[in-house]
């Protein structure tokens, strides 16, 4: 009797076992994850909140829990400044405990963060944040670049416009790590296509002047003036390059990073034609809609940006890769997240680069004319998608050195 109840106590201890690894490969009582981003200052709009609604739902429609434990979502303002955000970063993950960052939405922020998780062993998804050097030169094991990036929009906006017949420019630019990184290769890359650079200027960051850079850009006679800034920067930029009839005198504005929230500020009477690169556009299929639908019910009738759409998108496929590696450590969750490919309304069957470059197609898209629209948000068509491995820097061209040569 007393074998036979031995051997039943071992069979139950050997259960529990089997079944333990559910459990015990977690760090902490619950996986938190964690998204930093602007939620005070020019970037709340396109992110802010509503990249944490975004990250709410992908934690629902994943299922709440993960390896038996609840999910925990942590938010965090990182103000648009560096110092304060490489400071909660390391809050977030040492005093919170939480396992991996999404979002930032701010390049020079990114960079910093990057390396505050490289030293915590901890993973950060940058969906907003643009500069090409996160997966280049300042490549992380535990970063990856979910939207796009500096090279990426260069490419693919010069290309376009370079081909017919834009071939002279002038940036306007802000004055941060993003703007810099973005004149740069948008120079590169015109000289490359034998186009030239006319000359540049420089703003601060939450600009509301704009006249004195576009008189600069205007008096240069370059074909085109490319707008090196983002959000409520470009949408004031382009209301005064109207007043000073810029595009009425022959000049053409490319805005090299834009979303709809931006159109929607412009209004389709100012915005008619202008073109530019997007990762998501709500009315482009019937998931995107779905998403849209969703986020707006949260967001008191507001679109999803592509980042905000982006920050879905990772939030599921960490979530995801944490389930199919059976742990929260940070290596075994990149491999994972590596190892099989992002498939929602966002990426489809888009694969994570060792070095960390999602492999993301972008769209290019075109603002409506006022007669076209239907609708508060029907701003947009989408012109056509341009495959990643057209439009992204190849792998061995980057500086990284996670990749074998």
């Amino acid at each position: 009797m007393r074998k036979r109840a031995w051997l039943r106590a071992a069979v139950a201890v050997v259960g529990l076992c089997q079944i333990a690894p559910a459990w015990a490969q977690l760090s902490g009582d619950k996986l938190k994850v964690g998204v930093l981003t602007d939620q005070s200052s020019i970037y709340s709009d396109i992110a802010g909140k509503g990249s944490a609604v975004a990250a709410k739902l992908a934690i629902e429609d994943f299922g709440k829990t993960v390896l038996g434990r609840p999910i925990e979502l942590v938010v965090a303002d990182h103000q648009a400044k560096v110092d304060v955000g490489a400071s909660v970063a390391r809050e977030m993950f040492g005093r919170d405990g939480v396992d991996a960052i999404i979002d930032i939405t701010h390049s020079a922020v990114s960079l910093a963060v990057q390396e505050v998780a490289r030293d915590a062993n901890r993973i950060v998804l940058h969906v907003g944040s643009a500069h090409a050097d996160l997966y280049g030169s300042a490549c992380s094991p535990n970063g990856a670049l979910w939207l796009y990036d500096t090279y990426t929009l260069a490419n693919g906006m010069s290309r376009a416009l370079v081909g017919e017949g834009a071939d002279t420019w002038f940036f306007v630019t802000a004055d941060y790590a993003f703007g810099h990184s973005m004149q740069a290769q948008m120079t590169r890359i015109v000289g490359e296509l034998g186009g030239k650079v006319l000359g540049s200027v420089r703003h601060p960051i939450s600009s509301s002047d704009f006249s004195s850079y576009l008189l600069q850009a205007q008096a240069s006679g370059a074909k085109v003036i490319g707008l090196a800034n983002a959000a409520g920067d470009t949408a004031n930029a382009i209301k005064q390059a109207g007043e000073f009839g810029i595009t009425q005198g022959g000049q053409k504005l490319a805005a090299l990073i834009f979303y709809i929230q931006t159109a929607k500020a412009i209004g389709p009477e100012r915005g008619q034609g202008l073109q530019f690169l997007t990762g998501y556009y709500w009315d482009r299929d019937a998931a995107s809609r779905n998403f849209a639908k969703r986020f707006q019910a949260e967001m008191g009738g507001a679109m999803p940006s592509q980042i905000q759409a982006g920050t879905y998108s990772a939030t599921l496929h960490y979530l995801r890769s944490v389930a199919a590696a059976g742990t929260d450590d940070a290596g075994a969750v990149m491999k994972a997240m590596r190892a099989s490919p992002v498939n929602d309304f966002f990426a489809e069957g888009a694969m994570l680069r060792a070095d960390g470059r999602l492999m993301k197609d972008l769209f290019l898209a075109e603002m409506k004319k006022p007669s076209e629209v239907k609708g508060p948000w029907d701003l947009l068509t989408i012109v056509r998608r341009l495959p990643a491995a057209e439009i992204i820097r190849p792998i061995d061209q980057g500086g990284c050195k996670l990749v074998q040569k």
